[in-house]
């Protein structure tokens, strides 16, 4: 029997999820429909448009994304810390953003404080509007719920759009998190979509890419830091170089016809990630076939089955 989605997702275990939505129509979330000849392509930069508008909102991070034909990748970081040090009227005007709230957080917002027999209610409140903003399962209900509703709309239905709730996987340690970002970025040109990562229309790898060329990093995805050390900032402790290229060399093997092999285990992030390089084609390949609500290295895999209580995890062979 499946875990409920509260158990699949712990913050005590690790704060990164990979997430999928999928659609439910032959119509495709986007792309050209075959059938009845209509483009659904700009519905692509719906998804990437309000992904980037939730991540300013939500204590949520996005680490890399992909939206393809008929469904989205991503990759999120719950900030728990961020959300904590927000005041009360931070969390109430955030909340705003995304609904109208109560008569009492309105009544806050527009005084600066509410009656003392109020108090509670507003403290419960924000309380709960706090919780909801460091939450994935919310973050992803409004973006799959904005999208279905609009696409409705342009569609003159009513009716399901997404297959259901969106599936979620723990990744336990950064082995995990590299492969899946990998596999996220390499989607398009997997399917045939793109030739190279940095062509790669509505992905994170495209956008990460354009601002490198910059010396910049997109400010609305988590930030590459570098190697772990003492006193260094938030974000990703790979160096952004060392991605780019693993992902593109990655892809050059992925990709049908290209010619010669090329030895991933001399990269610097794999020595260091201690994955092989016939481990790492796989896994990047196919992600989504060998792995399952918990993705890491092995002994990493066991300490967690072990912490849950669990006898047996999917995809501990695959670890």
């Amino acid at each position: 029997m499946p875990k409920p989605r509260k158990q699949q997702i712990s913050l005590s275990d690790t704060p990164y999820y990979h997430c999928v939505s999928r659609c439910v129509r032959r119509a495709f979330l986007c792309g050209d429909d075959k059938v009845t000849g209509k483009s659904y392509e700009h519905r692509r930069y719906w998804v990437e448009e309000y992904l980037v508008f939730l991540t300013q909102v939500f204590a949520v991070e996005l680490c890399a994304y992909a939206v393809m034909s008929n469904h989205t990748h991503v990759v999120l970081h719950v900030n728990a810390e961020k959300a904590q040090s927000w005041s009360d009227r931070e969390v109430i005007e955030r909340w705003h953003q995304l609904h109208k709230g109560t008569m009492v957080t309105q009544q806050f917002i527009k005084q600066g404080f509410v009656a003392e027999y109020l108090q509670p209610l507003l403290d419960a409140t924000v309380a709960e509007y706090r919780a909801r903003l460091q939450d994935i399962s919310w973050f992803m209900r409004e973006l799959n719920e904005s999208i279905a509703r609009r696409a409705n709309r342009e569609d003159g239905c009513t009716g399901r759009f997404w297959e259901g709730r969106f599936k979620s996987q723990a990744l336990l340690d950064e082995a995990a998190l590299a492969a899946c970002m990998a596999y996220v970025d390499l989607n398009p040109v997997r399917a045939g979509m793109a030739e190279t990562p940095e062509v790669s229309d509505y992905t994170s790898i495209k956008q990460r890419v354009k601002a490198a060329k910059n010396g910049q990093q997109p400010s609305y995805l988590m930030p590459f830091v570098g190697n772990p050390k003492e006193h260094q900032p938030e974000g990703l402790t790979f160096a952004l170089q060392d991605y780019l290229q693993l992902v593109d060399l990655t892809g050059r093997v992925l990709r049908a016809g290209k010619r010669g092999a090329i030895d991933l285990s001399c990269l610097p992030v794999l020595q260091r990630l201690n994955i092989t390089s016939e481990c790492w084609l796989k896994i990047a390949n196919e992600f989504e076939q060998h792995t399952y609500t918990a993705v890491a290295t092995e002994q990493v895999m066991a300490d967690y089955c072990a912490k849950h209580a669990r006898r047996k995890l999917k995809g501990i062979v695959a670890a």
